[in-house]
């Protein structure tokens, strides 16, 4: 058997097809799992004024350690109009401005009497000898205006959107999540839970793809099933097209066997099929389709699932604009050796030990190895180990890269 192309030579056939969505200017509500096309600068410092970092007494540090008397209560969110003179203090909240005249901040714990009950009028004693600056945060000390909150091409974790609302951000230019449709095809596939007759399955490989795609931060509009008729598919993808989705992504029939009607309908159209050297999933095929990317994928799940990986979720990351495009990939040794395929990039499902914190080991998910057919098997997998080509046998205590998945 000859192949067409490496892994990495099919993905970068891909990738260099592949175009970033234009950016659209979305509200700091909906820009969750989006990707930044420009940065995003602070119109606010943080924090915006002088607060304490403490629940306790906001008071002049010349003064000393001893007794005060408060002159106001200054919670979040009210700019106080007290000004702190000469033995006197004022109680004070988290995150509520310094009064003037303060210069340090006394936590509670280091008062005698209790917090809760001190009102103004009354005496608090100092255990401690106040420090000039403590507990205080000064304006702008995060972030001045003008600073890069967020890069161009990071992704909007929960952590970027809440820094980008927190410097002054109401909305942002992002790349917008690709609308991607899913179709998964073969006369033996019943939906999930329907009575499943002889030689037939339950689709499960939409479900996969839905999963994949979502964790990739795209979006599958739609998730269809097809048999084995030709006519069916064409009509299928001419309705599609009108729709004009961003990617189309197809299992099953794309290999050199009969009844591969994936390939039988989309080769005549320019669609490229060839074999990659890899395991699983060697028979692949990518084009177009109306302007419209297509992947074709093999149709067993652990295939779609490596496939996935390695040519559909960069593409999907790319046309978002984002520049790291692959998992990571950490070191980790073996405890359990197993073959590999001849001249084939190998894949592995593998299971993380993770029994020792500083010595992590992986071994084979099931005893199946990489079998492309063992849908149950997945749910065991945890990383995939990458193998290259060049590799006859993984040996227990070889260290091997392992491609991390959430």
């Amino acid at each position: 058997m000859s192949f067409t192309r490496t892994v990495a030579e099919h993905r970068d056939a891909i990738l260099a097809s592949t175009t970033v969505l234009p950016p659209v200017r979305v509200p700091i509500t909906d820009v969750l799992g989006r990707t930044t096309a420009e940065p995003v600068v602070a119109t606010l410092e943080i924090p915006a004024f002088e607060n304490s970092a403490m629940d306790g007494y906001a008071v002049r540090s010349d003064d000393g350690a001893g007794p005060r008397t408060v002159v106001a209560d200054i919670p979040a969110g009210v700019f106080p109009d007290a000004v702190i003179g000469a033995g006197k203090a004022a109680r004070i909240m988290t995150g509520a401005p310094l009064p003037a005249g303060a210069d340090a901040i006394v936590p509670h714990e280091q008062t005698r009497e209790s917090f809760r009950d001190v009102a103004p009028g009354s005496v608090v004693h100092l255990d401690a000898e106040p420090v000039a600056g403590a507990h205080i945060r000064r304006r702008g000390d995060d972030v001045s205006v003008g600073d890069v909150v967020v890069a161009s091409a990071e992704r909007l974790g929960p952590l970027q959107r809440s820094a980008a609302a927190a410097a002054g951000a109401a909305s942002v230019l992002v790349h917008p999540a690709p609308r991607v449709v899913v179709i998964a095809s073969g006369d033996e596939l019943v939906a999930p839970g329907e009575p499943v007759g002889p030689g037939q399955i339950p689709e499960s490989n939409g479900l996969l793809l839905d999963g994949l795609v979502q964790g990739a931060d795209a979006l599958v509009t739609e998730l269809l099933r097809v048999g084995d008729d030709p006519a069916t598919l064409r009509r299928v993808l001419a309705r599609i097209d009108a729709d004009a989705p961003d990617a189309i992504v197809l299992t099953g029939g794309a290999s050199v066997g009969a009844y591969e009607v994936v390939r039988e309908v989309l080769e005549p159209t320019g669609v490229q099929f060839l074999t990659v050297a890899m395991q699983p999933g060697k028979p692949q095929g990518h084009g177009a389709v109306g302007g419209i990317p297509v992947f074709c994928l093999p149709g067993n799940p652990v295939s779609v699932a490596v496939s996935f990986e390695a040519f559909v979720r960069p593409a999907l990351l790319r046309m978002q604009g984002r520049r790291d495009l692959l998992r990571p990939v950490v070191r980790l040794r073996v405890s359990d050796g197993w073959r590999t395929p001849p001249a084939r990039e190998q894949f592995m499902p593998v299971a993380i030990d993770r029994s020792d914190p500083a010595a992590w080991t992986v071994r084979p998910a099931t005893a199946g190895g990489s079998g492309s057919h063992r849908a149950g098997a997945l749910a065991l997998a945890e990383a995939w180990a990458v193998i290259p080509a060049s590799v006859d046998e993984v040996a227990a205590g070889d260290v091997v890269d392992v491609m991390l998945v959430p």
